[in-house]
């Protein structure tokens, strides 16, 4: 295969309702690139894939491939209905490869049902066709990528059902396939979603060595850092592009912004010059009518001034601004002596002093959100002893964001009616408050029907309202956009008390100061920096 590239010329969207979701979108991934492109939750990234893609047609502008395109769709991580692994995989194949694999599977069907000649050279033809298409080689990559993946050949793997597999896994079988295809054009929507640690970085080698033009949407900070080599920004209506990579990018996108607003600023000085020239002119042209010629000069310039059009404003920003007071308590946050959570750690002690900033690591299925729970009141197996300080108000963020009490309440209704140490807010407040998290325009929702990132700072804003001194954040950023979790850590490191939070988050855990780690021999151990290889815990099953 030669090079491959991916130019979008002038893209735009309109939705149904008539509103322009963006205009102009124009860039350029080339061979061995790996283009991050990033914007606000809404700001229409996932319409901009697939209108690369060509699951959607544009009706703006249009789109240049070569090489070979290679999509993995955000789904890949949940699945959980019948489909095989061998469907999982068709479903990343190029178009032709699917289609003689149905023609292949709707031959052997008939042949199970009659074999008789015409049914045995339908199968026959069906067999030329997907060695055709390139199956039996394909069979041979795939034989590669589970073998990666999941430790067994494809023969041995392809039947089985993908809902057996673990997010982490579906999504590094779909990653071997499309890094090891033959597709030179890879779109990846957040690829990086259900991995561990390990799988991140087994990503970001990959994507660095890989070749391919790669362009992805990531929320997570280090990968971004890691492996984007120019940054694509959908903002404002539009797309910029970053020619350097992410380390580089804030202080890029604030001299946008200001040479935006300095050009806004100057076009206003002009227009105004402008318009009072023709205003002073027109009062003189009816005294003299020697200057009727200047007048009407000045409003041709005018006219055209204003038809070459307005220099946009800068984006107005999705400013999140969580305002997570606390306030002072005892010396003393929490101390446990010889505290084991029954069935899942081996006993431990451990002070948390005020203003503690303290990242719970380890992995999945640990026993860290049970810890945070403990330490927020609920009733968790434990043995041994363990206590808050002096004015010391747990507040707890829910990783799962299960809250069957907020079901089928919209979020205006949820502040009306104020909840324990949480009073009811009118609305003229409450809408004010959702207005800083950026959720204004979801007041009259359901909180079931939130985006998992307007949950989480939904979440926030109620821990906020708590009045909380010890916040147990439990995959705070999980869900959250560049924007808001960049806001939520400016939130938290103004916030005056006690933080501990269970994280994968890289970027995330550098604003930390101790690290907890709950380790795979069943040992909870505070490190001197994180610790992200930690297996599974070894228990008796």
């Amino acid at each position: 295969m030669g090079a491959g590239f991916l130019e979008a010329n002038g893209l735009g969207h309109r939705l149904d309702d008539g509103r322009q979701l963006f205009t102009d979108a124009s860039f350029r991934v080339s061979t061995g690139q790996v283009v991050a492109l990033v914007g606000a939750n809404g700001a229409g990234k996932t319409t901009l894939l697939r209108l690369l893609s060509g699951d959607l047609p544009p009706k703006q502008g249009g789109v240049t491939i070569q090489g070979g395109l290679g999509v993995m769709p955000q789904f890949i991580g949940s699945v959980r209905d019948e489909r095989t692994v061998r469907d999982l995989l068709l479903a990343v194949a190029p178009p032709a490869l699917l289609a003689a694999a149905t023609a292949l599977d709707e031959a052997e069907l008939a042949m199970m049902d009659t074999d008789d000649e015409p049914t045995q050279l339908r199968y026959a033809t069906a067999l030329t066709g997907w060695g055709e298409a390139g199956g039996y080689d394909a069979e041979v990559l795939w034989d590669t990528a589970t073998v990666a993946a999941l430790g067994v050949p494809y023969d041995r793997a392809q039947f089985r059902s993908v809902s057996t597999l673990s997010g982490g896994e579906q999504k590094r079988l779909v990653l071997e396939a499309l890094l090891l295809g033959r597709e030179q054009v890879l779109l990846l929507d957040e690829p990086d979603n259900y991995l561990d640690v390990p799988g991140k970085r087994w990503l970001e080698e990959r994507l660095a060595a890989c070749g391919k033009a790669v362009l992805l949407v990531s929320h997570d900070r280090e990968l971004l850092a890691s492996v984007a080599t120019h940054i694509v920004t959908l903002e404002g209506g539009t797309t910029w592009v970053h020619g350097g990579g992410f380390a580089t990018w804030h202080a890029a996108r604030e001299a946008r912004w200001d040479r935006m607003a300095e050009l806004r600023r100057r076009w206003d000085e002009e227009h105004q010059k402008l318009k009072d020239l023709v205003r002073n002119l027109q009062q003189a042209a009816m005294i003299s009518d020697s200057l009727a010629a200047k007048y009407k000069a000045a409003q041709t310039r005018l006219r055209k001034f204003e038809e070459a059009g307005t220099p946009p404003l800068p984006p107005k920003q999705e400013r999140v601004q969580p305002r997570l007071r606390g306030g002072r308590t005892g010396l003393r946050a929490i101390q446990c002596h010889g505290l084991e959570l029954t069935g899942l750690m081996k006993p431990f002690d451990l002070e948390v002093f005020f203003g503690d900033r303290i990242a719970v690591l380890g992995s999945n299925g640990s026993g860290k959100s049970h810890f945070l729970r403990l330490l927020a009141g609920d009733t968790v197996r434990h043995e041994g002893a363990w206590k808050l300080g002096a004015r010391v108000v747990p507040g707890l963020f829910a990783q799962t964001h299960q809250h069957p009490e907020w079901v089928g309440r919209t979020l205006l209704d949820v502040l009306w009616r104020g909840e324990g140490d949480r009073e009811g807010l009118d609305e003229g407040a409450a809408s004010s408050k959702l207005s800083r998290y950026g959720l204004a325009g979801a007041r009259s929702q359901r909180f079931e029907t939130l985006s998992g990132g307007q949950q989480a700072r939904f979440q926030i804003l109620l821990l906020e309202l708590s009045g909380a001194t010890l916040l147990l954040l439990d995959e705070p950023t999980d869900n959250l956009d560049l924007t808001s979790a960049e806001a939520l850590q400016d939130a938290l490191e103004a916030f005056e008390g006690t933080v501990l939070s269970v994280t994968h988050d890289r970027w995330f855990a550098k604003s930390f100061d101790r690290f907890l780690v709950f380790r795979s021999d069943g040992q909870v151990a505070e490190t001197d920096g994180p610790v992200w290889d930690e297996v599974r815990v070894r228990r008796a099953r």
